[in-house]
């Protein structure tokens, strides 16, 4: 059982130059807002300016991003650096309003597989709601998407949770991508039940999110860590599940790291098992993989592996820009999408807060402490506070005892500011002004300079 319970312990108020197809758009420039019209079943892909943001709104028409339906004659203000694109079913005419990096329409989409895997999943879970049969995990949907890096994953996962809150369901949400998380800051394994659409700037609600801290970017910092929270989360959605017929029936889609060879691929497999995948979703045309899965999971009953064309829009992100989106994702969770939330800058007494780490360091780790270090990977060890702290982002964990980190989820994070021996006291900043709901803070890697 979790120390905490995931319904009743949530993430608390620390949670907090253009290239045009001809054939595709019509485009009216003005001095600064640009109309562009969209045929059928086309889209416009656009990574806004890395220094200004863009502006869209729907002037006619029905538009989606990501599966999560526009407003009409909103305009909407995407920050720097958002990547996205603007689909239509039928037509539409939209506005833009500001830079964009890149910007290019085109009709060639794999939406329409994408959207007959939604209705697939539509008609098994209104066979499960409608079912008499005993509780059985395998009848309700659960989606897992897996894929090399850049093969649009996490996109795919927004569209099937969208589409499946529009017609009536609240999907879970699990996030496996540590190097990217989605939910909330890099370095986080987390679900998320999707009540409604997921806001198309402000991404997915946190209000009800489940959140463990792995603390690091990249799995091979510590694999056992990254595999004890995996089956760690498991079981509390197990739980979740259990007493809440909706969210059961309603399934769960999960959105994993682009790491498929070697350790990566068996952290697939083994993240399949744990939460009991019903169906796999291959991106891109991966044969290899796709023959690997069929291999591991032929004794496995009832899981389907289903190879599916990625985007020909998905954006490749080098490593450097990687790093960029993850340091603007930490500060979105300070300050807002938009810039629009107050990060508090606040002190401690050094006696009024632990620090922990789960596991030894890559860097502090000796060649003959190598050895002794898969023995190691979950041991909490006491750190003592000190300038190495400065731009560490800590979570705030809810365990009351230190050998309840590894099981408990974290209420939130902060980012050490200024460490002053002297007066023995830290300065941090956190998007909330309320009290630490533990003294217990948890280190990772993670680190963030703000710019």
């Amino acid at each position: 059982m979790p120390v905490c319970d995931p319904l009743e312990t949530k993430m608390s108020s620390f949670s907090g130059p253009s290239m045009m197809n001809s054939d595709a758009a019509a485009t009216e420039f003005g001095h600064q807002i640009r109309r562009v019209t969209l045929e059928k079943q086309s889209e416009i892909r656009i990574q806004v300016h890395p220094f200004s943001p863009l502006k869209l709104r729907v002037l006619d028409g029905l538009v989606e991003i990501f599966g999560s339906e526009l407003p009409p004659e909103v305009w909407l203000t995407f920050p720097p650096r958002q990547q996205f694109a603007v689909f239509t079913w039928y037509g539409a005419t939209i506005e833009l309003d500001g830079v964009t990096e890149t910007e290019e329409t085109s009709t060639e989409t794999p939406m329409v597989s994408y959207l007959n895997v939604h209705n697939s999943l539509q008609v098994q879970r209104h066979r499960v709601v409608s079912s008499t049969s005993n509780y059985v995990s395998s009848q309700w949907p659960r989606v897992i998407i897996v894929g090399d890096t850049d093969s649009g994953k996490s996109t795919l996962a927004k569209m099937l949770l969208n589409w499946a809150a529009k017609d009536g369901f609240k999907p879970t949400f699990v996030d496996l991508n540590i190097g990217q998380s989605s939910i909330t800051i890099p370095g986080t394994i987390a679900a998320t039940s999707i009540k409604m659409h997921v806001d198309s700037v402000h991404g997915f609600p946190l209000d009800n999110a489940i959140v463990h801290y792995f603390g690091h970017t990249t799995p091979t910092n510590n694999l056992r860590l990254y595999k004890a929270l995996v089956e760690k989360l498991a079981r509390e959605l197990e739980e979740v599940f259990a007493r809440s017929a909706e969210s059961r029936h309603s399934g769960m889609v999960i959105d994993t790291m682009g790491w498929t060879n070697g350790p990566g691929y068996e952290l697939l497999i083994h993240a399949i098992r744990k939460f009991n995948a019903s169906l796999v979703i291959v991106l891109g045309q991966e044969t290899d993989l796709v023959n690997d899965l069929n291999n591991s999971l032929k004794f496995k009953k009832n899981v389907r592996i289903l190879n599916l064309d990625k985007s020909t829009g998905v954006f490749f992100r080098g490593s450097d820009y990687r790093k960029t989106l993850r340091n603007n994702n930490i500060k979105k969770y300070f300050h807002g999408a938009t810039n629009d939330l107050t990060a508090y800058t606040k002190t401690a007494k050094f006696s009024d807060v632990k620090v922990y780490r789960i596991g030894d360091f890559p860097e502090s780790r000796s060649r003959s402490a190598q050895r002794t270090y898969n023995d190691d990977a979950l041991k909490i060890t006491s750190v003592e506070i000190g300038e190495h702290l400065l731009n560490k982002v800590l979570a705030i964990s809810y365990a009351k005892e230190p050998n309840q980190i590894i099981s408990s989820i974290v209420a939130g994070f902060v980012c050490i500011k200024d460490v002053d021996i002297g007066k023995e006291r830290i300065t941090y900043i956190s998007p909330s002004a309320a009290e630490f709901p533990s003294n217990i803070l948890v280190m990772g890697t993670l680190t963030w300079l703000e710019t």
